[in-house]
């Protein structure tokens, strides 16, 4: 006899088979046992999750002579035909291969004949959502009032496409895709059936490569026991190379190297899986799953219960997870997913995959890219409340400003510590009228060695603390009248991250800075932070001391950029 595929040998031949259905099989069991068949079902769901396989099972059972708790027998001769495609009262059509108004015609002819043999006769229609419009409203008549005998049962992957008519004439079931564990298990089953010695992990990874369908798994599986002939056991490692993929420990070690901004590394790690002859786009949309659930156990740790993943690998995925950021996590997702499109079409796949890494591993090329577009989106969130705020402040005191010192910065700032006065650390002071501000006549030493290295000083912040390095390249670097450094934003997310409600998370951001700076340039320097009112009230009561500094701290000159406020 010739081979069968695994997916056609172990097709489930009663309800009781049927592997993770047990909701639909419960109802349509109920409806055979208690003779209450409708005349039209709708099966929706993605590729192999058993909608063909439920539906002949369905046929058999209300055809069968000697039926048994709603399963068929499958030992009758109506039960044995129809496995063999040999019964005339089942009748299967293929809707994307026979779409036309003439062949529904002929299916409604069909309807008309009574069954020879049995109670119903069944009529499968497959792919449903391929037929045009005529042959959906040749169709209607007939699906709305069948003869008594007509069973119909349409099956599709896309139910969105059907016409309203024909969704409200049917029960529909969902055919969800199947859980990972639920197909391993079915895996598990068939491999012992087979003598075929595999690794649970091994199993685990072919489930998860299904994606939701028993038929992948079973397609997948078969392919691997054809590679694994004559083998002891189907390993793991095995499993990876028969299907070009890579392992977990490989996507941990590519996501620190890309955390800690190591472009080496990054390309060392996708140049040794090419070398293993890996396929491209089949790494990158596995390595997307892998950051997914790095987000998911970042957003809460108890997301891992839900996760089919090994111990071993939840546990560099959790290692991964506390080690970054959220909006890390996304910007990477983010870039991967547009890297999929990208090479798809592309001959330079390895190209656009290798920029794709090194944009990662680079905080200011994703500064001046991807995070400035997460920025955009919040910006346009909060601006209605900025703009609030703004008019509420020139309602109460004309032109006033919102003002915060640090700790140690109080004597270095006159006109901050009036304003300050009963506020409490890390709070929002209460607006006051803005005197003209004039520079001091002499500007401390530590002030210099800061605003004259400041563009470098900032980019120099590690890639931990992104988002801080995006919101101080956009603001200004100024000096108060008592001389202290004081850092101007006008963007109200900016000054929410040292000067926001959340106090803890702001103090946090104003000591790193200040050790940061300390430890750069071998000076204590505090700093004072404020959120300006508007563009005017810089031009008219500071200055941007980079244009008024030129020292060397170590480093080379970099040019001063112009203020954006002037």
């Amino acid at each position: 006899m010739a081979y069968q595929a695994l997916y056609r040998k172990y097709r489930p031949q009663t309800f009781e088979d049927v592997c993770g259905r047990d909701t639909i099989v419960r109802t349509i069991k109920n409806q055979i046992n208690n003779g209450r068949i409708g005349h039209s079902y709708l099966f929706c769901g993605t590729r192999g999750t058993g909608k063909t396989t439920i539906a002949k099972i369905f046929a058999k059972a209300v055809n069968c002579e000697n039926p048994q708790d709603g399963n068929p027998c499958g030992e009758c001769a109506s039960c044995r035909a129809i496995s063999e495609d040999a019964n005339l009262n089942v009748v299967e059509m293929d809707a994307a291969s026979n779409n036309s108004v003439e062949d529904i015609r002929a299916v409604i002819e069909q309807v008309s004949y009574s069954p020879t043999q049995g109670k119903y006769r069944v009529f499968i229609i497959d792919e449903v959502h391929m037929l045009s419009t005529s042959a959906f409203n040749a169709l209607l008549k007939t699906l709305e009032e069948p003869p008594s005998y007509a069973v119909f049962i349409l099956a599709t992957t896309e139910p969105n496409r059907l016409p309203l008519t024909i969704l409200s004439r049917c029960q529909r079931y969902d055919f969800g895709r199947l859980t990972s564990s639920t197909i391993a298990e079915r895996l598990k089953s068939v491999a012992q059936k087979e003598g075929l010695k595999a690794e649970d992990e091994a199993l685990r990874y072919i489930a998860g490569a299904a994606d939701g369908s028993m038929r992948d798994g079973l397609s997948i599986l078969d392919q691997c026991n054809a590679f694994n002939y004559g083998n002891d056991v189907l390993t793991y490692d095995r499993v990876l190379e028969i299907l070009g993929a890579v392992d977990t420990r490989v996507f941990s070690r590519l996501f620190r190297c890309t955390h800690h901004g190591d472009a080496k590394g990054a390309l060392k790690v996708l140049d040794d899986i090419l070398g293993q002859g890996r396929e491209l786009i089949q790494f990158v949309t596995d390595y997307i799953g892998y950051l997914r659930n790095v987000m998911l156990l970042k957003a809460s740790e108890e997301t891992a219960a839900a996760l089919d993943v090994s111990k071993e690998n939840l546990a560099l995925m959790l290692e991964d997870a506390r080690s970054s950021e959220m909006s890390e996590d996304i910007r990477y997702i983010d870039v991967f997913s547009a890297l999929t499109e990208q090479i798809r079409y592309s001959g330079n796949r390895r190209v656009l995959t290798e920029a794709a890494i090194i944009r990662l591993c680079e905080p200011s090329m994703a500064a001046g890219g991807d995070l400035m577009q997460l920025v955009d989106s919040l910006t346009e969130r909060v601006r209605s409340l900025e703009q609030q705020l703004t008019d509420t402040q020139r309602a109460l005191a004309g032109r006033g400003s919102l003002v915060i010192g640090t700790a140690g910065a109080g004597a270095g700032a006159e006109g901050n510590s009036a304003a300050g006065a009963g506020a409490p650390e890390g709070g929002l002071t209460e607006p006051v009228k803005t005197a003209k501000k004039k520079l001091p006549s002499a500007i401390p030493e530590d002030v210099k060695a800061v605003a004259a290295k400041w563009n470098a000083l900032i980019g120099a912040i590690p890639p931990e603390r992104h988002m801080m390095k995006l919101y101080l390249m956009q603001a200004v670097p100024s000096v108060d009248e008592g001389g202290g450094l004081i850092v101007l934003f006008t963007n109200f997310i900016g000054a929410e991250c040292f000067i926001g409600k959340d106090h803890d998370r702001a103090a946090d951001n104003r000591r790193y800075f200040e050790n940061y700076l300390e430890e750069r340039t071998g000076r204590h320097v505090p700093v004072t932070y404020k959120l300006l009112d508007n563009n005017n009230e810089f031009a008219e009561n500071y200055v941007d001391i980079r244009s008024l500094v030129n020292m060397d701290i170590g480093e080379e000159d970099e040019p001063v950029r112009t203020s954006p406020y002037l």
